[in-house]
């Protein structure tokens, strides 16, 4: 990286996510630099506060040159696990049986799609077509497209298909039954339904949101098409929405396709003072739902142990529910049809796990395994479905050495110097 642009705040090139330290730039407002080069977009005045822009290499860059892995699935047709690299803005495609030596520095993917004309940045959320394979993508806080792929795409390429979505989207899940396709949005709370075929900017069929649904922060999505299910993860935080709509307002009634609101405009639905930090859930729904339609179940409180719940995963043949509960380290397995304060059937959580900040899981039914990916340590690790306490993987598949560290850079937001301690804080 020869050359950083700064606007008053820090500004990352599209990529990997980083921190750049500049040099001190010894600038007063109306005078130019004591050092390097600057270009000041206007002139400042007593009465006016223009933008100054700054072009200089940083003096050092902290960030994290591996990926990280934040969702996974499982192409049990064609023995592959596909996993979203995160960190660097890339979608890895393995062998099903690829397990990295503990002298390896990594396991070189098979097929990996990344690069500027893909649209890949902070990709969390994934599933892939148990028919032709096609992997869908979902972008996070940062762009507002759905990406899908054909198995014949890899390296740096446009996409076969885009679908533009409201902002901060999580997760992804289909019914293939129905052809129809799900996302969830963080805030403000909502799971959107449109046509599995839907492009551009497509109209939904329908969306699920209001204060009854008990949607907050809404993370990860999947189906039961068995028994007309729907579970979704929550991290909590609400706030109510003006006429307790929030997306659907601006849906034309009859319109094919829509201007979808970007981020400002969502943030002018909520009511000032009316957020809540609720604690975190599961929340089940009828599979067709739409509205301001209320649980049919709810799993929370202090005996679920549930920590950020991200990605979660389902088996019907053993009414079985995974979650990647992140902050813990640990996947929780509830019963299927558990509702309320009740506590999981079993935890896989300890040091042999390998779990590093697990955002994803997968429950591989055709071959009885679960597989997991962390972003807390480049790795994505397999056990069997019934692993359970401090089980060691069977396989693990890393993109770095053991005990390469990971920064763990989301969205970075902000940035402060610890003058006394001389650290850096960077919330994410």
């Amino acid at each position: 990286m020869s050359k950083a642009t700064f606007r008053l705040m820090l500004r990352c090139t599209a990529g990997a996510l980083a921190v750049l330290i500049l040099p001190s730039f010894g600038l007063v407002q109306g005078q130019a630099p004591q050092q390097g080069t600057a270009r000041m977009a206007a002139q400042t005045s007593a009465e006016t506060r223009k933008t100054v822009e700054i072009e200089r290499a940083p003096a050092r860059v902290i960030h994290d040159p591996n990926s990280s892995f934040s969702a996974v699935a499982v192409d049990a047709a064609r023995d592959e696990i596909i996993l979203e690299d995160e960190n660097l803005g890339q979608i890895m495609v393995y062998n099903r049986l690829d397990n990295t030596p503990p002298s390896a520095a990594m396991t070189e993917p098979k097929r990996m799609i990344g690069g500027t004309k893909t649209k890949l940045n902070l990709n969390c959320g994934i599933y892939v077509d148990p028919g032709n394979g096609d992997i869908y993508s979902v972008n996070g806080d940062t762009t507002d497209w759905m990406t899908v792929w054909t198995r014949e795409q890899k390296g740096n390429v446009p996409a076969s298909r885009e679908l533009q979505h409201p902002h901060r989207a999580f997760g992804v899940a289909v019914d293939e039954e129905a052809q129809e396709l799900f996302i969830t949005i963080n805030h403000s709370p909502a799971v959107v339904v449109y046509p599995k075929t839907a492009k551009a900017q497509e109209v939904p069929i329908r969306v699920l949101e209001g204060d009854k649904t008990k949607l907050a922060d809404v993370r990860g999505i999947v189906l039961d098409t068995k028994n007309q299910l729907m579970y979704v993860t929550n991290h909590g935080s609400t706030a109510r929405n003006l006429n307790n709509v929030g997306w659907t307002r601006a849906i034309p009634e009859g319109a094919p396709a829509w201007k979808v609101p970007d981020q400002g405009d969502s943030w002018k639905n909520f009511i000032p003072g009316s957020g809540t930090l609720n604690p975190p859930s599961i929340t089940v729904y009828p599979l067709k739902a739409k509205g301001d339609t209320p649980p049919l179940r709810v799993i929370q409180g202090s005996q679920t142990k549930l920590n950020w719940p991200a990605h979660i995963s389902l088996d019907v043949e053993h009414d079985e529910l995974f979650v990647a509960n992140t902050v813990t380290d640990e996947v929780l397995v509830f019963r299927a049809s558990a509702n309320g304060n009740v506590a999981p059937i079993r935890i896989l959580k300890g040091p042999k796990t390998y779990l590093s900040h697990p955002h994803g899981v997968f429950v591989d039914v055709k071959n009885d395994e679960i597989v997991v990916a962390n972003f807390g340590n480049h790795s994505a690790t397999i056990y069997r479905r019934t692993a359970s306490g401090d089980t060691a993987p069977i396989r693990t598949i890393r993109a770095a050495l053991p005990g390469t560290p990971a920064p763990m850079f989301g969205n970075i937001g902000a940035l402060a110097y610890d003058t006394r301690r001389d650290e850096l804080l960077v919330p994410n």
